[in-house]
This record gives C-alpha cells, structure tokens and sequence, in this order.
C-alpha cells in the first residue's frame, strides 16, 4: 500500500488538539493497515520521526432516521484510528501547527 491510502484524513478533536503541543497526532487510517506499516507512512508523508504507534479499530455508530415509509435503522461505517507518538528531537508537524 501507498502511504496516502494509509492515512487518509486528520482527526480533530478536543481530546487531539490537546496532544498537539506534545507531539501527538491523531489520523483516520485504512483498516488493514499495520503498526508498522502506519508508522513508515508517516514519517513519508510528514518527514518526521515517529516514537510509537497506537491503534483503535473503532465500531460505526447506529443511526436511526424517520421517512415516510417508516423508521429506518443502519450504521455508519466502521474505521480505524491511530495515534501517532513523535520522538522528542523531531520536528512537528507544520499541518497541525497552522491549527493553534
């Protein structure tokens, strides 16, 4: 796999932006992907040094929406989330910087 079908998109949220000032990141990553195989595609997409790897395979959340013909019940999609340790002599991420 290429490293932008890896990591596909930033998660942001409070909990994420707190990790920021201490070099960690969150991502959205594909569900097949490795420990391993996520670290070595950050550090190509980003060009940084990448301490440790956390993963989360996360369950699609159940959604319930009424129509005319009557209630109508389905998922979202599940995902995986990583959480992305820098060692400390790296350099950060310019992306999330822009954000504080």
């Amino acid at each position: 796999m290429r490293a932008q079908e890896i990591i596909l998109e930033p998660i942001m949220t409070e909990k994420s932006y707190a990790g920021i000032q201490n070099k960690v990141y969150t991502f959205k990553v594909a569900t097949s992907a490795n420990k391993v195989e996520i670290k070595k595609a950050v550090e190509e997409l980003f060009d940084v040094q990448v301490a440790r790897v956390n993963t989360i395979s996360c369950k699609g959340k159940l959604k319930t929406r009424n129509t005319k013909s009557g209630q109508v019940t389905g998922r979202t999609s599940d995902y995986k989330k990583a959480v992305v340790f820098l060692r400390p002599e790296s350099k950060a991420i310019a992306f999330f910087e822009n954000l504080n």
